[in-house]
């Protein structure tokens, strides 16, 4: 009986050698965002990997406006998201997480921006640093701009920066840029103002800054 008992069913030793040797897959997550919070909270093992699917482009994105042509935008890609990670039991039921998350993005931005303030830190970006989608599909001209343009940026406050490029760049509303910042309406609203007219300013040194400032107008009032 118990050489019976031991015996292991027929087939059961090829079973067992399939199984070792099969792959482990991660188990993916699919839900809306209210319920990936709550899995992620809870320990899904694919809700992190799906929110950062989800959301990585959209950070990505900010933090571009905000910095420019930065070697440092990956580590502050994953800087975002491990602070989101980490706070994420603070969100608040039925909170918009890609709002949420752009906050994040634009206070991990700002704590870059200030470090290298105190740090005096200069940075000069060669051609050749220029993300590859804006290098091939703008003309040369509006690369120049660009990089002009955040040249000017460098020299410019966090908190002036921030909703200057968000406003202005990234072409987000007020309400959301206030939201991002974590200010009033009306704090933002003086914010911009600012910026606005200390970017002006030092843009009419620049070329073809100047061009641009002059030949549009419209962009003061947005």
């Amino acid at each position: 009986m118990t050489d019976v008992m031991a015996a292991e069913p027929r087939g059961a030793k090829r079973r067992n050698r399939e199984c070792r040797g099969a792959v482990v897959r991660p188990i993916r997550f699919v839900g809306d965002d209210e319920a990936m919070v709550a899995a992620i909270i809870a320990g899904h093992p694919g809700a992190s990997e799906a929110m950062f699917d989800r959301y990585s482009d959209h950070v990505y994105r900010v933090l571009m406006r905000i910095m420019g042509f930065d070697d440092e935008i990956g580590d502050l890609l994953q800087d975002v998201f491990v602070e989101a990670l980490k706070g994420i039991s603070s969100i608040r039921e039925g909170s918009n997480v890609k709002a949420w998350l752009t906050g994040i993005a634009v206070h991990v931005a700002r704590s870059c921006i200030r470090r290298r303030s105190r740090r005096r830190w200069l940075q000069f970006r060669q051609p050749e640093s220029v993300p590859q989608q804006v290098s091939m599909d703008a003309p040369k001209e509006v690369v120049e701009a660009l990089e002009e343009t955040y040249a000017v940026l460098d020299l410019m406050p966090a908190d002036e920066r921030i909703p200057f490029a968000l406003r202005f760049i990234q072409g987000m509303e007020l309400t959301e840029v206030a939201r991002a910042c974590d200010v009033s309406l009306a704090t933002v609203k003086r914010r911009i103002s600012r910026a606005r007219t200390r970017f002006a300013t030092m843009a009419q040194r620049r070329e073809p800054l100047k061009d641009w400032i002059d030949n549009s107008p419209g962009w003061r009032d947005r």
